[in-house]
């Protein structure tokens, strides 16, 4: 990776299990980051520490954002819903698609005028390769990805240019807390990969660095999301035995 020079980088669930090495690894190469999570984020120069489900902390953010813009956005806070659609709380599909969609947006419109303003900036926008290729029992995560990934195309179009990049990431499952137990149990019944969280901050953080565009993590999981978008039906062939052995552990 190169050295990027002295720059302010914001990162969103730096505290996480893939915030957090994103976080160390930007330090390392000379930024100054900022951390924004529930907890206070160790790895970062500073820590905000905020909670995105409550409106009046996402528009103070917004606002900090909007009158003192970073040179980087990186948008890696999530929320997982697991399970079947049809049992999933009103309460719950509303935060998932609140921290995974609508607060990304909300602090993307926050610092895209900022940053085009003085010719200069970036938007790191962190989805999932489940956004690019919708699994059973990840109905909400899927589609909220799905979202995401919109977004960045939207926002990139919009600034281009601008001298502000966009770049949307689309890691594969991680070995971190963010997965509970129903979810590893998922993965090793459908045997999905699951990466080391350090192998994939490097490549968020290489993706971020090199001011790349689009970045999908996983060489057949490249193949599958192009295929999904030109013949979902071959997908849904491909991924049947999976979701036979998960019917008969999850219903």
């Amino acid at each position: 990776m190169s050295q990027p020079e002295r720059q302010t980088i914001v990162v969103t669930g730096a505290a996480g299990g893939l915030g957090a090495p994103v976080a160390r690894l930007l330090r390392a190469q000379g930024a100054y980051v900022i951390g924004i999570d529930r907890v206070p984020c160790e790895a970062c120069d500073d820590s905000v520490v905020a909670d995105f489900s409550d409106d009046v902390a996402l528009t103070a953010i917004a606002e900090r954002l909007a009158t003192d813009t970073p040179d980087v956005l990186v948008n890696i806070a999530g929320v997982m819903r697991f399970g079947l659609h049809e049992s999933q709380p009103m309460d719950a599909l509303a935060l998932c698609y609140r921290i995974n969609l609508l607060v990304p947006a909300v602090l993307a419109r926050a610092v895209a005028g900022p940053m085009r303003a003085r010719g200069s900036g970036q938007i790191a926008n962190v989805g999932s390769v489940l956004g690019a290729i919708p699994y059973p029992w990840f109905a909400a995560y899927s589609s909220s990805k799905a979202g995401l990934a919109a977004l960045s195309q939207g926002l990139r179009r919009e600034l281009l240019g601008s001298g502000v990049t966009v770049t949307h990431i689309n890691p594969r499952a991680a070995r971190t807390p963010f997965n509970n137990g129903e979810v590893n149990r998922f993965l090793a019944i459908t045997k999905m990969k699951a990466d080391e969280p350090d192998w994939v901050a490097r490549r968020i953080a290489d993706a971020i660095t090199r001011r790349r565009e689009t970045v999908n993590i996983g060489a057949m999981e490249r193949v599958y999301a192009a295929l999904n978008a030109i013949s979902p039906r071959i997908i849904d062939a491909g991924i049947a035995g999976q979701i036979r052995k998960a019917r008969a552990a999850f219903g």
